[in-house]
């Protein structure tokens, strides 16, 4: 925690560097914070991702900066106690602007052994720990794999612990339930995540009005349910104000953002509104053929609440059924998509294909998770970029773009969307696990900024001769798109490779080379609607760049990238940045911007799948920094591998010797 208080010492409040409170007896009081990061961690039954949503939004009614991860088990039950059945959830919150969800929490709340035992890692050196004590029993600490108790063994004694009794101070709140035959003492014990959000909304000064509100409306249909869970609640916040075991309050004002009505976002509903946004800008309803598959089926879940907009959803019985119904919708005139992740994209590979050969626009959204085959389907990964680029039979190339954000993937589908249908192609789009679930202030958008798309469908045969099916425009090179039952617009379609001008099936030769090499030139063509690349340059002049090092990067490293090199650069470096939404085609100015740069970095959630597609086409010695974990990048390791590359750096003496290489 950053702390920005002027009646206490700053050394006695935890902060980012492992600093801690010291005991005190004096009576609790607010320190005022810039930022902090929590991770609520339990069992997955025990309400963690619940627990941390409802904090998130409490830290966005007051106005915070805020970004979140969500982290569970792939298992719809995992074995409970289990380090394999651990749900979490982490959330930053900021009165500055913030672009990650932290590299490590602050403050862990631990319902469990096994959250303990699987997050303590995480935890800076002094960083505060609030445990469920009552749930440290020997069994349960056996399915953690504790030899000894942690809370009597002195193996924590470089943290700050608050041993509080969650579960038998829940119960007691709920006796005169259970008593009365209102709860039984199962459900009464459920409960035990609120007493921890009450707890926890105490310490940061965080509104627990709208967590109250939510529940009474939640359980509307359960009114003895919503009245426990109210009641431990407020429970868990008399417990914060009462004990003596807390020495300070934290405060986090509210951050500058810019004015507008914002609201909370994950990844994927962000996309959901970017494919109704571009509906209602060409005017085309939208066609969602999906099967469900994690962690894309929330997409489908969002659009299917969108009905008024003339959304129609499909849930098909297999992925090969999406997109195949996706791709006929497309052919009657609609804006059609599908999503899925990996394992999907392969089984759609055959008509994706036959979308590309049709020429008929349709987005694929793929939120990637790791690893191949079933893999690890509720972690994340950046693994499925050359699958995107390559994964189809024959020279078949697609436009492919990704999502930088949560928020961004609204303007990213929106973007994928008016490529698609002004281009007549299949279009690519890459989100993945962490922007699909994480969360963060999104500012909504006027309506009247999003540019229309313009979709005219060819009505009228379009040569004195009659219709010619592949006669093209000559910048977008689309062919028409003639709706079927148009009168005197009949015309072949299919898999097989068409004459370039008729679309009748030809097996020439020199026809095939053509249609090849325009299929690669329609790619191309994207490139000319690009805008020119944003290169972060603080030090830059007329005369050239200022950096030393171009960090580079594409889809959700966005945050801890630019962390990373604003990290670097406090430590003295003269660092660049630059990100990529637009994969295939480069933007045209890409080749100009590397080469400027003695050394480029390439951070990515892969084994370096970009950086191999950027070293064959521009010949620039890009290092690569990968890891593949299943989970985000850290900023800070953004920053050491930039150490690693240009070696550390003393601000204080690049001022002595070098005023001009300390940024401002």
């Amino acid at each position: 925690m950053q702390a920005d208080h002027p009646d206490h010492d700053p050394s006695t409040v935890p902060d980012h560097d492992g600093g801690t409170p010291s005991p005190s007896t004096r009576p609790t009081s607010n320190v005022r914070l810039h930022g902090a990061v929590i991770r609520f961690a339990g069992d997955s039954g025990d309400g963690m991702q619940l627990t941390g949503g409802r904090f998130t939004s409490e830290s966005a009614v007051v106005g915070n900066d805020l970004s979140t991860l969500p982290d569970f088990p792939a298992e719809i039950r995992a074995p409970a106690g289990t380090l394999a059945g651990v749900s979490s959830f982490q959330v930053h919150f900021s009165d500055q602007d913030i672009h990650t969800p932290g590299d490590e929490p602050d403050v862990l709340v631990a319902m469990n052994p096994a959250a303990l035992a699987k997050h303590l890692g995480a935890v800076a050196s002094g960083g505060t720990l609030i445990i469920n004590a009552d749930a440290f029993t020997r069994r349960n600490l056996g399915k953690a794999g504790y030899d000894t108790n942690p809370l009597e063994d002195d193996s924590l004694h470089d943290f700050r612990v608050h041993e509080v009794p969650i579960t038998d101070l829940t119960l007691r709140a709920l006796a005169d339930d259970v008593s009365e035959g209102l709860l039984n003492k199962k459900e009464a014990e459920r409960a035990k995540n609120m007493f921890a959000l009450g707890l926890v909304s105490w310490m940061f000064s965080r509104p627990i009005e709208p967590t109250v509100e939510w529940l009474e409306t939640k359980f509307a249909n359960a009114p003895a349910i919503a009245n426990a869970n109210v009641r431990v609640l407020h429970a868990g916040h008399a417990y914060g104000e009462t004990t003596e075991a807390f020495v300070y309050t934290y405060e986090v004002p509210a951050a500058p953002l810019r004015a507008g009505r914002y609201r909370q976002i994950t990844g994927n509903q962000a996309l959901a509104y970017g494919l109704v946004a571009a509906s209602v800008q060409s005017g085309l309803d939208i066609f969602y053929g999906s099967y469900p598959i994690t962690p894309a089926s929330d997409i489908l879940h969002e659009l299917s609440r969108l009905k008024h907009f003339g959304v129609r959803t499909f849930q098909a019985e297999d992925e090969i059924a999406a997109i195949g119904s996706a791709l006929g919708a497309s052919f009657g005139g609609h804006l059609a998509v599908t999503g899925t992740s990996g394992p999907g994209v392969a089984l759609k590979g055959e008509a994706l294909g036959l979308a590309l050969a049709t020429e008929l626009p349709l987005v694929l959204i793929n939120v990637q998770r790791g690893g191949p085959s079933t893999g690890l389907p509720t972690k994340t990964e950046q693994s499925d970029l050359l699958q995107a680029m390559f994964g189809r039979n024959g020279e078949a190339p697609l436009p492919v773009l990704a999502a930088q954000s949560p928020s961004d993937a609204f303007y990213a589908a929106f973007e994928a969307a008016r490529i698609a249908l002004v281009h007549r192609t299949p279009v690519i789009l890459l989100s993945d696990g962490f922007l699909a679930t994480s969360s963060e202030p999104w500012l909504l958008p006027d309506p009247s900024t999003l540019p229309d798309i313009d979709v005219a469908f060819t009505t009228e045969p379009n040569t004195p001769e009659g219709f010619v099916p592949l006669l093209r425009d000559p910048e977008t090179l689309a062919r028409p798109w003639a709706l079927p039952g148009t009168p005197g617009l009949a015309h072949r379609i299919g898999g097989l490779e068409k004459d370039a001008r008729t679309g009748n099936i030809s097996y020439d030769a020199d026809n095939h080379q053509a249609m090849t090499e325009l299929r690669h030139d329609k790619v191309k063509a994207v490139a000319a609607s690009l805008p020119p690349l944003e290169v972060d340059d603080p030090d830059a002049t007329d005369d050239g760049p200022g950096a030393d090092l171009l960090v580079i990067g594409w889809g959700s490293t966005y945050g801890p990238i630019r962390g990373g090199v604003d990290q670097a650069r406090e430590r003295g470096h003269r660092v660049a940045r630059v990100h990529l939404r637009h994969l295939n085609p480069f933007p045209r100015d890409l080749g100009e911007i590397l080469h400027r740069y003695d050394h480029v970095l390439l951070p990515e959630n892969n084994t370096g799948q970009l950086r191999m597609l950027l070293r064959a086409e521009y010949l620039v010695d890009v290092v690569g920094h990968n890891r593949v974990t299943g989970q985000p990048l850290r900023a800070a390791e953004v920053a050491g591998a930039i150490d690693d590359l240009l070696g550390p750096r003393d601000p204080v003496a690049d001022q002595r010797t070098d005023p001009q290489e300390v940024p401002a």
